[in-house]
């Protein structure tokens, strides 16, 4: 089994790390530094509490000033790169509160060296006008991870991140960022854009499809963007979403004929893995006085989990889109894993599982789920 993310904060990690400062900053307390990091719950912390008490220790340990702590952060920050280093920029949301534009700077300059999409929000919900003046500032920065930054660090759903309750009300103070990003060159940044239209979408959808139909047919790289950050919206089988992507969902459900899934096994333990095959025909019947054309497919898995109350969760997973001609065949095969995530928890019982054509129901067979303690399957 894989060790926990948090077990890269260890001791040899702290200790290597205060020599780093030591060698910056001679007065620095290395024993005391990786004691304060250690003590106590330290084993029972998760990575962002462990990441937060190194944050505090090292607070504790450089001068008390801000601008000096800074300072020797700056001179060691070029070799503090990677993920481990997020507790940089968590520096400057814990001591950087009451000197703005001075946080500022440091962020924008250690966002390339880990990231501080999690750091700005507090910035953001304490003076947001501000903030996002500066961050409209930086989507004109040379710098592709500073330009992630300006839109990465104000979505309104940014996992593992407090919401920002404000821009799900009323997203209108992001769109001017994801204007200017929106055929940026780096697939980094439009990564991001993306994946904030499509927290927006959640929230205000119409406003979304506006964006979209404003966007599309200008430039590959925002269509690109457009399509991931209505990929919620396409997943739902919003009707006008999916005539806007060339999806004719009424087209698909009276062409595709002798649509099949299967599973096998029938039978799984949680923690396993079953494999589903799928099929799906295009009819070759002409409608009168019409000549059937190359239909845009869309093919995706629905699963509905069941939940620990007995109720079930639709979960889809794409499985193919194809443009496809009158008497093709469409089939595949999909691995599904039971194993629980930390995102989803999986429970005994029958599960019922779809072919969905461009969002239209078109096959189903079930699945017993049993638990992982429970024997065999036969």
């Amino acid at each position: 089994m894989a060790e926990p993310l948090k077990a890269m904060y260890n001791e040899p990690f702290l200790r290597q790390f205060a020599a780093l400062v030591h060698s910056a900053w001679t007065p620095f307390d290395q024993e005391r530094f990786v004691a304060l990091a250690l003590a106590g719950d330290w084993k029972q912390l998760e990575l962002k509490a462990r990441m937060r008490r190194i944050t505090v220790s090292l607070g504790a340990s450089l001068p008390e000033a801000y601008s000096e702590a800074l300072g020797i952060m700056y001179a060691i920050d070029e070799q503090c790169r990677g993920f481990p280093y997020l507790f940089f920029p968590d520096f400057v949301e814990v001591y950087g509160r009451d000197d703005w534009a001075r946080s500022m700077d440091a962020l924008a300059r250690f966002t390339g060296k880990s990231s501080a999409e999690f750091a700005i929000r507090p910035f953001i919900l304490a003076e947001p006008e501000k903030t996002m003046a500066r961050m409209l500032e930086w989507a004109d920065g040379e710098d592709e991870h500073i330009r992630r930054l300006a839109s990465e660090g104000c979505r309104p759903r940014l996992p593992w991140a407090p919401a920002l309750p404000d821009f799900k009300r009323d997203p209108s103070p992001i769109l001017p960022i994801l204007e200017k990003l929106k055929a940026d060159p780096s697939l980094y940044v439009r990564k991001s854009v993306a994946n904030n239209l499509n927290d927006i979408a959640k929230d205000h959808p119409e406003l979304v499809l506006a964006v979209a139909r404003r966007w599309i047919g200008h430039d590959e790289r925002t269509d690109w963007i457009v399509r991931r950050g209505c990929r919620s919206l396409i997943k739902a089988a919003d009707p006008v979403v999916m005539a806007l992507f060339g999806y004719a969902d009424e087209a698909a459900a009276a062409n595709v004929t002798h649509a099949a899934v299967d599973v096998s096994p029938g039978e799984a333990r949680i923690g396993e893995t079953t494999e589903i095959r799928y099929a799906a025909q295009v009819g070759t019947t002409e409608a009168e006085g019409t000549e059937q054309g190359a239909i845009k497919l869309r093919l995706e898995l629905g699963v509905d989990y069941v939940k620990a109350n007995g109720s079930v969760s639709r979960k889809k997973f794409l499985l193919k889109e194809t443009l496809a001609e009158p008497g093709t065949r469409i089939a595949g095969v999909k691995r599904l894993s039971w194993a629980d995530l930390t995102t989803r928890k999986h429970y005994p019982g029958a599960h019922r599982l779809w072919l969905l054509v461009n969002g239209r129901e078109v096959a189903q067979t079930v699945m017993r789920l049993r638990g992982a303690e429970e024997g065999a399957v036969p």
